[in-house]
């Protein structure tokens, strides 16, 4: 292939272990809280820089621009130099930023400093690509899956701290604390995480002109970044406006109730490792299936209840589980395609999911100013509705 210009893979799937592995989903779950911490704080922070709920939610959207941007210009470079040391340093800048977020003395200020948190949070897609290459091929789903739990509990759980914390103590604590878990990782990581040698021989622009080729070459990529870009699109339409659902009428929920949802959803990361698993011996095409088929009857069920708080649950429950299982099932196909340049295939997937991400956030404080809650299911679930019809007559294959 063309403009790829990488070195064979020859490192054993015998170098990971279970505590590698552990933690990686940990890291990965801490790391990527960094960009979900605002979601249940949005209106806090509306009152502290006296702007609207459409305008405090470009925080929100602006955090995901920011990771697509790290995502797209940084995390290719885990095939092209030591991802260790990628790691640390993108661990360093999070570090540095969600202490200036928590300084923030207006909002152009934290609208700038969210965007370079979503920037330097990127990197569990440089763990994802290590973890892949490390494991071995008969049990790669099932670790990826493992890894990718750590990702889905930090997403969720991050509200719920957030909430919690941003209740009690103000939203800067929230961003404070970030800031020092951030940093007690850097140190752990620099001390355990091994290295991992690069694989591509060529310059910085041949690499990102690589990332084209592949697109062109992989048709699997392509399929599974379109229903990555829509499945988590929809994602992000629910709980960037559920904050405004719940802190209204019928509810009236304080930050800290709002964050409890994501511990609710967040039983969605017990079926990862049992979608990897899935994926490995059904084929992942199977499992994704089933995963967006589960977001799409949890959008129906929420659009028949903004006044009730059972139906709100069991959409949240199925909603995460099936995003979980999808996730897991499309990276299993990318991760398949070409073992020497497994960043550069996360990094189209994941760009492709977090544009989407980025869309949906804005598309759906938009929608919520105009036709509330109604029409944010209405939106959500014409997203995923899109993915499923996409994935509808897929073969259940592996790519080889």
């Amino acid at each position: 292939m063309e403009n790829v210009m990488t070195l064979p893979v020859k490192r054993k799937g015998s170098r990971i272990t279970n505590t590698l592995v552990i933690l990686m989903a940990v890291t990965c779950g801490m790391v990527v809280a960094n960009i979900y911490y605002n979601q249940p704080l949005l209106l806090m922070m509306a009152d502290t820089f006296g702007v609207s709920d459409s305008k405090v939610s470009v925080i929100a959207t602006i955090t995901q621009v920011g990771y697509t941007l790290g995502l797209l210009l940084v995390v290719p470079l885990g095939d092209k130099t030591e991802r260790r040391k990628l790691i640390l340093w993108k661990l360093a800048g999070a570090t540095i930023c969600m202490w200036l977020a928590a300084a923030s003395m207006n909002y152009y200020m934290m609208v700038a400093a969210s965007l370079f948190i979503g920037f330097f949070s990127a990197v569990p897609q440089l763990l994802l690509p290590m973890a892949a290459t490390l494991a071995p091929d008969e049990s790669r789903g099932r670790i990826v899956g493992k890894v990718m739990s750590g990702l889905l509990i930090g997403i969720l759980l991050s509200r719920t701290l957030s909430g919690i914390i941003g209740a009690h103590w103000g939203w800067r604590a929230v961003f404070l604390l970030g800031g020092g878990m951030m940093a007690i990782l850097l140190i752990v990581l620099y001390r355990m995480l091994p290295t991992d040698p690069p694989t591509f021989t060529g310059s910085y622009s041949t690499l990102m002109k690589s990332l084209v080729s592949l697109i062109k070459t992989y048709p699997p990529l392509r399929h599974a970044a379109l229903t990555s870009f829509l499945t988590f699109g929809a994602f992000s339409v629910f709980w960037t406006t559920l904050v405004f659902l719940l802190e209204g009428s019928p509810f009236f929920y304080r930050s800290d109730m709002v964050g409890l949802f994501g511990l609710i959803g967040a039983c969605g990361a017990l079926a990862a490792p049992a979608a990897g698993k899935s994926a490995d011996s059904r084929g992942p095409q199977f499992t994704l299936r089933l995963g967006v088929l589960a977001m799409l009857v949890s959008f129906v069920i929420m659009g028949f209840s903004a006044a009730s708080l059972a139906g709100l649950i069991v959409g949240v429950i199925l909603l995460d589980i099936g995003q979980q299982v999808a996730h897991i099932s499309n990276q299993s196909k990318v991760f398949a395609l070409l073992p020497e340049a497994r960043s550069r295939l996360n990094t189209v997937y994941m760009t492709s999911a977090f544009s989407g991400g980025a869309l949906g956030s804005l598309l759906g404080a938009q929608v919520w100013s105009h036709w509330q809650w109604t029409g944010v299911c209405f939106l959500g679930g014409t997203f995923v509705l899109a993915a499923f019809l996409l994935n509808f007559q897929q073969r259940n294959n592996t790519p080889s």
